[in-house]
């Protein structure tokens, strides 16, 4: 590991992050996790986050103190009022726009399943109160810096440059290129943009309004979300048509690397938790697999492997391959546990291997926050055969929780995943199983070696305690966030840990923990045999046991 440490110094630095989503309000995916647990950590960096979201109901309903920040008479056609409040310890600017957010369906999807048709004004108005902010219409506040997240939040850095006004520098993050939010030309004059602006240096993207390109295009530094993710995505297979803007932005593009709450990820705290336990206690987690396995009908086997997927069933996250070989899985001594929704022919094929395989598979086929937290509490081993991954959090909390995370080799999944080679299990630092290429015989595979270590109790149990081990904090990344926000204002930078590929063990930094967390010790896992000096002891540090 370099030598130099994290050093997080004191600056107040302010900071409007704008994002379509945030957890609890409303979440898709990691954008919403990421937009409610990125500013918390950035606090203990000296940063402060104001966050601005749509005012779906959801959020005005969070609002329950509240005060009128601002009112536009006339954004982009719509009156909107602008208003200031906290929700769950979040500093929040909510958009009050009726006819556009207060509405029942998903921030991006009607009750129908299908795209809101006015999608492109939603994120215009979005982006253009963003900026105006960022100009300091509201009295007595107006941010260093400004962070914007995905398509939706795109136009920010293209309102502020083409008003010729003073204002603060734009981050945007990159959560997952695959969507894009392109518009007919014919919006440019009503989402208040210049002629000019259509323009490949500007918003147009093979002739139309590309609302992520021109974020990449003008923002003044691009952040995504892993490492690996950000060389992924200046190829033509992962650049979905952007390859060429990003590489020739190569020096501006960061790869930060995605971290969790810890203190909503605490399985000895966590009421989703049946049995609670403490990180990194293997031996205490196995009720929690006897009582799933009971409460969805699958046989209480301690010797069964019993997989664990929580994921949109999308063909990104590859579920379809993993729907193709279940029937192989479970001529074997296997079990599944599926949670999540998506489309609906990957749906169906759940549905139907329900039917034919029900001593060894259990669908959950909706949404379910909970049950998310307690199927990482529960299963072996956790699924995530994704075809491209920005970063992904699934394993981050399957890390966290002991659950053996079984990933492709693609994106952030290979910067946080040491594989189980047998290399790395002979030094003890495995934590996990990586296959490639994302295709049912090569997942296979990786399950039948998983199934094979796990066999090998004592392997087994230290690939569980690495996991637990493993650094899924915001601890070090929210750092790298910080000296990035204040390179950008111009301020002195943060001293910190180089930027490597695998985010390190906290055993392995022998630095102290994210800011709040208690240290507790491990009871000594099972050994086969004689290992190198330090692996087999038990006063390694980890996160522990807060209230």
């Amino acid at each position: 590991m370099p030598s130099n440490q994290i050093v997080a110094i004191p600056t107040d630095l302010q900071l409007l992050s704008v994002s379509a989503e945030m957890f609890p309000f409303v979440k898709t995916g990691g954008l919403g996790d990421v937009a409610a647990s990125l500013p918390t950590a950035l606090r203990h960096h000296g940063v402060r986050t104001r966050t601005l979201l749509p005012g779906y109901r959801a959020v005005m309903a969070a609002l329950t103190q509240r005060v009128e920040a601002y009112v536009f008479n006339d954004v982009l056609g719509y009156r909107a009022v602008v208003w200031e409040g906290t929700a769950h310890g979040q500093h929040l600017y909510a958009i009050e726009v009726p006819e556009l957010y207060d509405r029942a369906g998903g921030p991006y999807l009607g009750p129908d399943g299908r795209d809101w048709p006015d999608n492109d004004m939603r994120f215009a108005v979005l982006s253009r109160v963003a900026a105006s902010i960022a100009q300091g219409c509201i009295p007595g506040w107006c941010p260093d810096v400004v962070m914007t997240h995905d398509w939706q939040a795109g136009l920010v850095a293209a309102y502020l440059r083409y008003d010729n006004q003073p204002a603060p520098p734009v981050a945007h993050v990159i959560h997952n290129m695959a969507f894009q939010g392109l518009f007919p030309r014919e919006l440019l004059p009503r989402i208040g943009l210049p002629d000019h602006a259509f323009d490949m240096n500007g918003v147009e993207f093979y002739g139309q309004v590309g609302y992520l390109k021109a974020g990449l295009q003008i923002a003044d530094r691009l952040i995504t979300v892993s490492p690996t993710y950000a060389e992924e995505i200046q190829t033509a297979e992962n650049g979905m048509g952007l390859e060429g803007l990003l590489s020739s932005r190569a020096a501006n593009l960061h790869g930060i690397l995605n971290g969790i709450d810890l203190h909503d990820w605490n399985s000895l705290t966590d009421p989703a938790v049946i049995f609670p336990y403490a990180i990194g206690d293997i031996a205490g987690r196995r009720a929690n697999k006897r009582v799933f396995q009971a409460e969805f009908g699958l046989p209480q086997d301690p010797n069964a492997l019993l997989l664990g997927i929580v994921s949109r069933l999308t063909r990104q996250k590859g579920v379809d391959i993993l729907a193709e070989i279940a029937p192989r899985l479970f001529k074997e001594n296997i079990q599944l546990a599926v949670v999540g929704v998506g489309d609906n022919d990957i749906m169906q094929s759940f549905r139907a291997l329900q039917l034919a395989y029900p001593r060894n598979l259990v669908c959950h086929l909706r949404y379910d926050e909970v049950l998310g937290h307690r199927l990482h509490s529960a299963v072996d081993a956790s699924l995530i055969p994704s075809r491209f991954e920005p970063c992904g959090l699934t394993q981050l909390h399957a890390l966290r929780y002991g659950s053996v995370p079984i990933a492709a080799r693609v994106g952030g999944l290979t910067d946080t995943i040491v594989d189980a080679n047998a290399a790395a299990i002979e030094e003890g630092v495995a934590n996990g199983i990586l296959f490639s290429p994302t295709q049912g015989d090569a997942l296979f595979r990786a399950i039948r070696h998983a199934k094979r270590l796990f066999r090998q109790k004592s392997v087994w149990a230290r690939l569980q305690r690495n996991g637990s081990l493993h650094d899924v904090s915001w601890h070090g990344k929210a750092a790298h966030y910080a000296r990035l926000l204040l390179e950008m204002t111009g301020r002195a930078p943060v001293r910190i840990v180089g930027d490597g590929d695998i985010a390190p063990r906290l055993s392995d930094i022998g630095q102290p923990h994210a800011p709040g967390t208690v240290f507790t010790r491990t009871a000594r896992m099972p050994q086969s045999r004689p290992r190198n000096p330090g692996l087999g002891r038990t006063d390694l540090p980890r996160f522990g046991t807060n209230s």
